[in-house]
């Protein structure tokens, strides 16, 4: 057999490919070498311990709770490859992570706003209150006696594999039997929820930047009063003390010493949540807040304004006993009682044309106006402006929306959202003064911000992206059609990272309106629907609805757009983020709404028939045309023969000679 010749050319060509496979090959090598040592990392968390604790009731007694956390250990979610994700960014960036989580319900609607947070391995979610003035986490356990029926199931210990008790020690308060660590918290409204203390893993969302840790929290074996009754599952404490999940992550130096909560406006609910510290706006106005005042989050609250008029006020009032304090977990506003008088009179003053009505429940004496009109946006025009002045001279301005509630009776008619409170001479400040106010607590320099904006759209507000972090590449390319993402921690929404083809998005929606009453609205919710998410309404689809109790319960699918089997990545990030972030704005008469278990559904593969069915339609219209046309040609021609062969009785016929026989 011949040998091959190659000639200069060629055998260039062959040494280059050579080289850069050998090279390629070592470099592959080294990468491996070194994705090793990544991968073989372990990452400890640090222990916590100390000694604090607050009670959480508003008369403000002390409670100490000293702890010995259970020993470090390995947290069971945090992959190596995170691991060495988060160092590399502690290399690129001095800040710490946060855990950015999406606030839910209604501070008026609900009395209280929501987050959610996941426990255990695997996880369990739970809806939680977030409450500045409690300083502990709970939830009710399958183990409770006397807990109400709440919005998810009860957190089962025995189904998580890094769950642990905190067992009975000199440093805690025991049980009767001195097994185990338990707590017990008493609240002004008579309510209570007592239980055991555990510690597992707590994981905060796929917004967060920070992966999920090992937690002490409470395991409710009784709850009381309102607690019995809420919807929501428990309490997420943000206080000041060392079962705050705050101060947990701060002594695991986790998070920096601060945390932000931003409520939204009038009928519009939900907002944002930051554990961990934020760039704050240039413009943001700050107070002092003295962690040695009180064990609450309080501020240094000098005059109010009304019109640009301060109200004549002893000069201490604001900072009697507690002073003025902020709390999360309270709805209203309470002044003391000569502020409160105060305040009232200026109010009236400025409302003239409004005529006084009695408030939607004769068991109270609310204050409370009809005429203003029903646009929320234009209450402006008509009531004052009001304004908090701070020790330091720095102003807040509230608008109406921060001190009036909706009428729940009288169409157009509002009422004060702040009230004397009783004899008490502390100010308390519920959640109502801070809506479409991002409010950050930065315990770390002892003061507390207030920035007034949309905090439906705090995000882009702050100029954060609403993407999560991203992904380990080998799930970049999936396409995930659950609403629990496989990432480590589960969210709000599931993690879609990296190109895919989404074919089209379901999601539920839960709406406090009768399925009677809903259904002729139907065909207009979908155009709201539409209208809300950017899309033509011609995409989105009721799959189905049904009645759940007095509430309807619809499911919806926002397909392609025109004849596209699938939508773009941006396009169905879009769609996610406005559902998560509670984005979505429908009128008041669909009442309360949320959404809940969107899914992003690949495209569905299409047979050959399918995928050709315009070219096989127009073939066979080609073929009845002329199948049509040949049948009509055949005719005419039969009948031109049909006229050839007949002949008049009187015509002239060639005479024929006879055949012979």
């Amino acid at each position: 057999m011949a040998r091959a010749r190659f000639t200069p050319a060629v055998k260039t060509i062959i040494l280059i490919l050579f080289y850069v496979v050998v090279l390629n090959f070592g470099d592959a090598v080294f990468s491996l070498q070194i994705s090793q040592l990544d991968f073989n990392k372990t990452f400890i968390f640090p222990n916590s311990g100390g000694e604090g604790g607050t009670a959480d009731n508003t008369h403000h007694t002390t409670m100490f709770l000293p702890l010995f956390l259970s020993p470090p250990r390995i947290n069971h979610y945090s992959s190596s490859y995170e691991v060495s994700v988060q160092q590399s960014r502690r290399h690129l960036q001095s800040r710490r992570p946060n855990a950015r989580m999406s606030l839910h319900d209604d501070l008026l609607l609900n009395g209280y706003y929501t987050t959610r947070l996941w426990i255990g391995t695997p996880p369990q979610e739970f809806a939680l209150i977030v409450d500045t003035g409690s300083t502990v986490t709970y939830v009710p356990c399958s183990t409770c006696e006397q807990c109400g029926k709440h919005q998810d199931p009860r957190f089962q210990p025995e189904l998580s594999t890094s769950y642990q008790s905190l067992k009975c020690n000199i440093e805690c308060k025991c049980d009767s039997e001195r097994e185990n660590c338990i707590y017990d918290r008493q609240y002004a409204e008579m309510s209570s929820s007592s239980g055991i203390l555990g510690e597992d893993i707590v994981s905060f969302g796929n917004l967060s930047e920070l992966s999920p840790q090992r937690a002490v929290f409470g395991c409710e074996n009784m709850e009381t009063g309102d607690l019995y009754s809420q919807h929501a599952d428990g309490i997420m404490g943000l206080g000041r003390g060392d079962l705050s999940i705050v101060d947990q992550l701060v002594g695991k130096g986790v998070i920096s010493d601060s945390f932000s909560l931003c409520y939204g406006g009038m009928d519009v609910g939900g907002g944002a949540m930051v554990l961990g510290g934020i760039s704050p706006p240039a413009d943001m106005v700050y107070t002092r807040s003295d962690p040695e005042r009180s064990p609450y989050y309080n501020i240094e609250l000098k005059e109010i304004h009304v019109a640009g008029k301060a109200l004549r006020l002893e000069r201490q009032v604001f900072d009697r006993k507690h002073g003025t304090v902020l709390d999360s977990g309270t709805t209203y506003a309470y002044l003391p009682e000569e502020a409160f008088k105060a305040f009232k009179a200026a109010i009236m003053k400025e409302v003239p044309s409004l005529k006084q009505i009695q408030g939607p429940d004769p068991n109270y004496k609310d204050t409370c106006f009809s005429g203003a009109g029903s646009d929320a946006s234009q209450l402006s025009k008509t009531f004052p402006a009001v304004e908090m002045v701070f020790g330091n001279g720095q102003k807040l301005s509230l608008t109406p929306e921060n001190y009036l509630f909706r009428h729940s009776k009288v169409r157009g008619a509002y009422c004060l959202g702040i009230f004397q409170n009783g004899k008490d001479p502390t100010t308390l400040l519920g959640g109502i003064i801070v809506r479409n106010t991002l409010v950050t607590y930065d315990r770390e320099h002892e003061k507390i911000g207030f920035w007034k904006t949309n905090c439906s759209h705090l995000w882009e507000r702050l100029h954060i992206s609403n993407a999560p972090p991203p992904l380990p590449s080998e799930l970049n390319n999936t396409n995930f059609t659950s609403n629990v993402s496989p990432a480590t921690a589960p969210a709000d929404q599931p993690l879609y990272n990296g190109e895919f083809r989404a074919g089209h998005i379901t999601f539920y929606m839960s709406l406090s309106v009768n399925i009677s009453d809903l259904k002729p609205h139907i065909p207009e919710l979908a155009q709201n629907m539409a209208k809300e998410l950017d899309v033509n309404a011609s995409q989105v689809h009721l799959l189905n609805f049904t009645s759940k109790g007095n509430d309807s319960l619809i499911r919806w699918a926002i397909y392609p757009a025109g004849s596209a089997d699938f939508m773009s990545n941006a396009t169905a990030m879009d769609i996610i983020s406005r559902l998560a972030e509670n984005r979505v704005h429908l009128p008041d008469t669909y009442g309360n709404y949320k959404f809940f278990e969107w899914n992003i559904e690949p495209p569905q593969r299409r047979t050959w028939w399918l995928q050709n069915y315009f070219i096989i339609f127009v073939a066979f219209l080609v073929i009845i045309v002329l199948g049509l046309a040949a049948s009509g040609a055949w005719i005419m021609w039969r009948r031109q023969q049909s006229l050839v062969a007949y002949k008049p009785v009187d015509a002239a016929v060639p005479e024929q000679e006879l055949q012979p026989l």
